[in-house]
């Protein structure tokens, strides 16, 4: 029988793994602190994020393991806490040096719902705890402010040394659009330089403070602005939206191999208006076909981090400027993105913990 000490104590932890980054919390440096009162006992565990999608799997395994290891043991509370990991590099700390992960938001094609798949992911994960930011780099077509009632202007940040715009923030994020210096209707009439050279401005010139995750709206395509962004900072990864059809999953194909090819980590593939549920009947109906987000994620060996059903809710929300994820949280269709936000946040943990960060290939294009 092993005493009650914090020796025994971090040698049962060594049997815990995290079961995304499939090595244990002692060696994964999770393991904060460690208080003995009599024979109770409190441990801080500290997450690679605080959305973390197995965070009570991870508490009852820990309970088990020291339970199985010290039975004399009295109560055992576990406090968990977050850190999420910076994916370094120096070339990001220059531009964004408060933020620690880069994640672009992409579609091969228009129409597929990525600017709604971006806007409830940020305030999902903020809502479970991260510090967010999101810059719509759709200069062309800027929907982020309607769709998160946003309506000021932003104001400027100035100290002795520098001055910058600051962020307007509205559900816990902090956001950034060519559509709050705009009038609503306006056209955006410039050549690409121009809008890749906004982009490059959005994140330099933009106070954004400390930051876990900053995600990119991407325009649909695979043009000047996806290649300005991952040519000025490494991405942390993309993730990619479509719907069921073939005529969706042809042109993801395409934005997932720009990302492959400019070594872009893909973090996960979203599948947007999956399915229809009738609120009369609850049947299911396929509108768009059914399992081809699937079938691409397990063509390319990528994740499938959810899929999101059509509901009227979901427009009614991106209309008047109240995401589901925040108007209705409690909703199946919240309850999803919900899922999907953990699910990348998680990925990106793996990603972080497994790899170094490539170097992008300035030449693309030249063959």
């Amino acid at each position: 029988m092993s005493i009650l000490n914090s020796d025994n104590i971090l040698e049962a932890l060594r049997k815990v793994n995290d079961p995304d980054l499939k090595r244990d919390l002692v060696t994964l440096n999770m393991i904060k602190d460690i208080k003995i009162n009599e024979n109770d006992v409190h441990i801080v565990i500290e997450l690679t994020t605080p959305a973390c999608p197995l965070k009570d799997k991870i508490k009852e395994d820990c309970i088990e393991a020291i339970k199985s290891h010290i039975p004399a043991i009295g109560k055992i509370f576990i406090e968990m806490t977050a850190n999420v990991r910076s994916n370094t590099d120096e070339r990001k700390s220059k531009i964004l040096p408060g933020v620690k992960n880069t994640i672009a938001v992409a579609s091969g094609k228009g129409g597929v719902g990525k600017s709604t798949v971006a806007v409830n992911i940020s305030v999902a994960l903020s809502k479970l705890g991260a510090k967010v930011g999101l810059i719509d780099a759709d200069i062309y077509g800027p929907s982020i402010p309607l769709m998160l009632g946003i309506k000021e202007k932003p104001k400027v940040f100035q100290d002795i040394q520098t001055s910058k715009i600051l962020p307007l923030e509205n559900f816990g994020i902090k956001v950034i659009s060519i559509g709050f210096l705009i009038e609503d209707d306006a056209p955006i009439i410039w050549r690409g330089p121009m809008a890749s050279g906004a982009i490059k401005q959005f994140m330099s010139d933009v106070h954004w403070d400390e930051l876990d995750y900053l995600i990119f709206d991407l325009p649909p395509g695979t043009g000047d602005i996806q290649l300005t962004l991952v040519q000025t900072i490494p991405l942390t990864g993309a993730i990619v939206v479509t719907t069921p059809q073939d005529v969706s999953l042809i042109d993801v194909k395409k934005a997932i191999r720009m990302f492959q090819r400019v070594n872009v980590p893909i973090l996960g593939i979203v599948e947007n208006m999956s399915y229809f549920i009738a609120p009369d009947t609850k049947k299911k109906y396929d509108i768009f076909g059914s399992g081809g987000g699937k079938k691409l994620a397990d063509d390319l060996s990528l994740p499938l981090l959810g899929a999101i059903p059509i509901n009227a809710n979901i427009r009614i929300g991106g209309d008047d400027g109240k995401p589901i994820i925040f108007g209705e949280p409690e909703s199946d269709e919240a309850s999803k993105i919900f899922e999907i936000s953990k699910n990348l946040a998680a990925q990106i943990s793996i990603n972080t913990l497994s790899k170094k960060t490539p170097q992008i290939d300035i030449s693309l294009g030249e063959n």
